[in-house]
């Protein structure tokens, strides 16, 4: 990552790919890369950083915190998704903390050079306005699971959501996710997740393969 030049790691940025070569070039001067190691924290609830950070590579997770210490994990971002535009746009803290889940190289962006790509590009702006769209719709499919269902389901939802399909299209859960961080998104305690994801490997909705992988089966087409 290091042997790229900020313009080359610009362009590789889907929220910039609305830029000309002009405004490209002026940002690639703006911009700074840093690099975050497993569990460090990008920005903090309740905090204010002026800065947008875009994952270049790596993974990050979104944890609210209440006043108890009591933690729910509202997303995972990945290669391409930004953090902090929010606080940026209305000058608010942080809603959230965001800490690398893996090691993580970053585009740095500070508040007055993002508002000015914002004021420049509408196709930037727009492509902002999509991703706080996506959040909310995102938010509200969560808040509507924890209102409206069982921990049955909003664990099965957590297990489509990480599962990806392979070559064969069958859905596969590559990245091993532990009870507890489970637990965590759907809003249940530990013990109840593992309740849970030991009735559905008796159902035959997932099963661990080899390596730690699981294979998620919708339920129409669990084996009997």
């Amino acid at each position: 990552m290091s042997m790229l030049s900020n313009l080359d790691l610009i362009r590789r940025v889907p929220l910039f790919s609305m830029l000309t070569p002009s405004q490209a070039e002026s940002l690639a001067g703006a911009v700074s890369k840093s690099h975050f190691q497993k569990g460090e924290c990008v920005v903090e609830q309740d905090k204010h950083t002026n800065a947008l950070y875009i994952i270049l590579s790596g993974r990050a997770r979104v944890l609210m915190t209440d006043r108890k210490g009591g933690e729910v994990i509202l997303a995972t971002l990945r290669s391409g998704d930004y953090i902090g535009e929010m606080s940026l746009i209305d000058s608010e803290p942080h809603s959230a903390t965001v800490t690398a889940e893996r090691p993580m190289d970053v585009l740095v962006l500070g508040r007055e050079d993002f508002l000015r790509c914002l004021h420049g590009n509408m196709g930037m702006a727009l492509a902002v306005m999509r991703g706080l769209v996506e959040r909310l719709r995102n938010a509200d499919r969560k808040i509507g699971s924890l209102a409206l269902m069982g921990v049955y389901g909003r664990v099965a939802n957590v297990l489509l959501e990480f599962a990806e399909p392979d070559e064969n299209g069958q859905l596969l859960i590559k990245e091993k996710i532990s009870r507890q961080d489970i637990a965590k998104m759907v809003g249940a305690s530990r013990e109840m997740v593992s309740r849970v994801m030991k009735d559905f490997e008796e159902q035959g909705f997932f099963e661990t393969l080899d390596g730690g992988m699981v294979r998620v089966y919708e339920r129409r087409c669990i084996p009997r």
